[in-house]
């Protein structure tokens, strides 16, 4: 029996992209890999329980295959797959379907992909990634540990991100940023943690780990956690579902739809659920967020008699029945601080949370410049990071964390902690890094709360005040480095030691040109 290591799960799993490069674009490469990886898992574990059960109980097949939790109806048996050698595309659309059929939590997961578009994957490009996908088990007894199949996945979802560039920011955070949030807000055991915008899921997977780690982390197997998501995007939505599910949290409620105009996450009563923690990456600076009022724009003629479309004042339009936006209605081409104002009305008064924002949010007026200065006031800022530039896919702008504490601990009252990372990173081709030693750099300092010169202050609100609520870190920190002292007495005695020197070479220049008759 062959034990999978997770180097030589990656390489495989990596390898089966190739077999898709020419057909499809690389930015939907993870739709097809993650579906399959995900039915060969499933057959194999549930051929595993099966034949486990059938020893155990001593029951026939037949009634073995009945008791599984999680059901592998006949039509996506992966036996059945393997053998086909024409309509493959089609034969795994059924499987899917059959799939969601039996298993009710996975409704429009499995389905969110179609194999069947011939024009895009022929039968023999299929018939070649099934066959690759059949040369390992991924049977729990078969793998290093069950784990290493999430932590292949993560890496999957990485190399996706990397071969899609910027398309690679829609689904995928750095690791170290979302590190870097996790361990601000600290997720404690027995926390509902909820990411608006979840992508592909890891900023609630590094919650999870980090809860894991903590004292009581852990009941038995499972990570004493709660994890609670929405994503827009239906595709990445799907791999967000599967990236729960191979990571043993079958229970994360995952919804998908837009948070901003139709946040699914809501109690008895129809009120927004409330959470312990809140951590996003939200898109950066999206703009018509609101889009009910971007249906059917009414046009006007302009003056060259163009038909153009006339933007509706959002002042007017956003009517949010969740009242979320009691610091102000973003402006229509930023939803940066409608999705912060978003978690900050689902955060529970003891919670604490984390967002991603481009460098724009802590200075820009108007509108963004009245709501800073109230969540100021209100005195729930609790600190800002600014990050290095080109840390993400989508965007080489540098961003920010707003840290959100609804709590603050008596000791920052009217403060708030600025931290300037703009050094600390790990140079890359593409992108720009946050390693380890950078992450322990800035959480030591923010949990000491000690300034340190070019790096980090605690700054008081009364400073802010005088800033007018700009919060752009450079009139906090100084990164400049200081002048060196110009002592104008030693700066003419060298002058005059540099003359001398020069009447010296001058005068024996003029004798060697004597000599030679010039």
């Amino acid at each position: 029996m062959t034990i999978l290591s997770l180097s030589t799960l990656e390489t495989w799993l990596w390898d089966s992209a190739n077999i898709l490069r020419g057909s499809i674009d690389s930015s939907d490469f993870k739709n097809y890999i993650f579906g399959l990886l995900f039915l060969k898992r499933a057959n194999d574990v549930y051929d595993e329980e099966v034949e486990s059960i059938m020893n155990q109980e001593n029951l026939s097949q037949k009634d073995a295959e009945d008791e599984p939790y999680f059901r592998i109806p006949e039509e996506a048996r992966w036996a059945l797959l393997t053998a086909k050698t024409e309509n493959i595309g089609e034969a795994l659309d059924k499987a899917f379907a059959a799939i969601e059929r039996d298993n009710t939590q996975l409704e429009g997961v499995m389905t969110a992909i179609k194999f069947g578009d011939k024009e895009k994957l022929s039968d023999a490009v299929l018939q070649r990634l099934l066959r690759h996908f059949n040369q390992y088990s991924l049977r729990n007894s078969e793998l290093y540990t069950p784990d290493v199949l999430g932590d292949a996945y993560e890496y999957l979802i990485k190399m996706f991100a990397d071969d899609a560039g910027k398309k690679g920011g829609e689904f995928y955070s750095p690791k170290g940023v979302v590190q870097l949030i996790v361990r601000l807000i600290k997720p404690q055991p027995k926390n509902r943690v909820y990411d608006p915008t979840s992508g592909s899921g890891g900023m609630l997977i590094e919650s999870a780990k980090y809860v894991a780690e903590q004292p009581n982390g852990k009941i038995g197997n499972n990570i004493n956690i709660s994890l609670y998501g929405q994503e827009k995007n239906l595709g990445t939505w799907a791999i967000c579902k599967i990236n729960m599910i191979l990571h043993n949290f079958m229970d994360a409620d995952i919804r998908k739809g837009d948070t901003l105009t139709d946040p699914k996450h809501k109690d008895d009563r129809n009120n927004l659920m409330l959470f312990d923690r809140v951590i996003a990456n939200p898109p950066f600076s999206q703009d018509r967020w609101w889009e009910v009022a971007e249906t059917n724009l009414e046009k006007k003629l302009d003056k060259d008699g163009k038909e153009v479309e006339i933007a509706p004042n959002y002042n007017k339009v956003v009517v949010d029945k969740f009242g979320r936006f009691q610091y102000g209605i973003p402006p229509r081409g930023y939803a940066d601080l409608a999705f912060l104002q978003h978690m900050v009305a689902v955060l529970k008064e003891d919670g604490k949370m984390g967002i991603v924002l481009p460098h724009g949010t802590l200075f820009r007026g108007g509108t963004e410049g009245a709501i800073r200065q109230k969540l100021l006031e209100k005195d729930i800022v609790e600190g800002i990071i600014g990050l290095p530039s080109a840390l993400f896919y989508n965007t080489g702008i540098p961003a920010s964390v707003w840290i959100i504490n609804k709590s603050k601990p008596e000791r920052l009252k009217n403060k708030v902690i600025i931290v300037d990372t703009s050094k600390e990173y790990k140079e890359g081709k593409a992108q720009n890094q946050l390693e380890e030693i950078h992450i322990d750099k800035v959480i030591e300092s923010y949990d000491a709360e000690t300034d340190i010169d070019k790096f980090m202050r605690v700054v008081d609100m009364s400073e802010i005040k005088e800033n007018d609520y700009n919060l752009n870190i450079s009139r906090y920190i100084s990164t400049n480095e200081a002048e060196v002292e110009i002592v104008l007495s030693k700066v003419l005695e060298k002058i005059a030691q540099l003359e001398e020197k020069q009447k010296a070479i001058d005068e024996k220049l003029n004798q060697y040109l004597k000599e030679l008759g010039l």
